[in-house]
């Protein structure tokens, strides 16, 4: 086993901008590209291995081939052969749609599905984009359905002017929408599941409006999600890991580095995702397998590694998660 890197998987969409591309160094021309999908087993859209002896496998072909010795012996108990994390870049030229996810009950209830627990983490913004998370007032379902049918359901929610380094968890049940001119990282649960709310009257190449979800999303909403800033605070330390997200779903931590870093895996019982947001690194696992990572690439290090050893090619900052 060694550090996997996969086809990046590019998903283009109506509010897709052209921020992904070069920030992946790929040689294409694909417009309105919204999302790369860096890291996943969502049915229809798995990663493909692109490096080493496992090349051309999908990820779950990997799971089923190596089980805990590439998710870990609790994931695998938990889990199975369902690889549980999904990683993506996304760009917003224009606003995404208002939504909400079910969480792990109501989704496995109504699609066999896992929720949707995630967290955004800013690559980069540009001048006035925001995110919207949460509810900025309380409001009873009543006044979410009236609101959402006369168009001023924006208006209760907590509107966010973003910059570089900010992070979101959102977890199910909060309202949120990605904003325009928003550049992120997103880490979430396996799910593909989305109930969309309000998509600013738009519609799509064929004129059409696109399907809102807004009695299924009445059961998922949490409406006593109330805060003056959903952002998440944590510390900024230079060469030293530092915990941003902790959950059931995943842990979260940003390595902001100009020095060499030996992580110690030993004792963790699960894979690790590096997603590199900035600069560029050399990564050596404990077997001196080697894999250099630049920013825009995603790096699955099986849960067998027992160590690894960060070199930065000058500055580099990594995106660090497990279950």
């Amino acid at each position: 086993m060694y550090p996997l890197k996969f086809e990046p998987i590019l998903k283009q969409t109506l509010w897709g901008g052209d921020k992904i591309i070069p920030f992946k160094h790929l040689n294409d021309t694909l417009a309105n590209v919204g999302e790369s999908w860096e890291v996943s087993a969502v049915e229809g859209s798995e990663s493909i291995v692109a490096n080493g002896a496992d090349k051309g496998l999908t990820l779950p072909d990997m799971v089923r081939k190596y089980k805990e010795d590439l998710v870990g012996e609790a994931n695998y108990a938990r889990f199975g052969n369902k690889f549980p994390l999904l990683i993506k870049f996304i760009d917003a030229k224009l606003d995404l749609s208002i939504q909400v996810h079910p969480g792990d009950e109501l989704a496995k209830k109504r699609h066999n599905s896992f929720g949707k627990n995630e967290m955004w983490y800013v690559i980069a913004a540009d001048q006035g984009a925001k995110l919207i998370s949460g509810f900025a007032e309380q409001i009873t379902p009543k006044e979410y359905k009236e609101r959402v049918y006369n168009g001023t359901f924006a208006d209760v929610l907590q509107t966010c002017a973003i910059k570089p380094g900010d992070v979101f968890y959102v977890p199910a049940g909060r309202v949120h929408g990605i904003g325009a001119g928003a550049f992120v990282a997103e880490i979430q649960q396996t799910s593909d599941i989305t109930y969309r709310i309000f998509d600013y009257n738009r519609k799509d190449r064929d004129g059409k409006s696109r399907e809102l979800h807004t009695s299924q999303a009445i059961d998922a909403i949490n409406f006593a999600d109330v805060q003056d800033d959903f952002r998440t605070e944590y510390e900024q330390v230079q060469n030293e890991p530092v915990e941003m997200v902790a959950s059931p779903y995943f842990t979260t931590s940003i390595y902001d580095m100009t020095e060499e870093i030996t992580c110690d895996y030993s004792e963790l019982d699960s894979f690790v995702i590096f997603i590199c947001v900035e600069g560029s690194c050399r990564i050596i696992d404990n077997e001196k397998n080697e894999v250099s990572v630049q920013a825009g690439e995603t790096i699955l290090l099986p849960a067998a590694t027992q160590e690894v050893t960060i070199v930065p090619e000058g500055a580099v900052k990594l995106l660090e998660t497990y279950v």
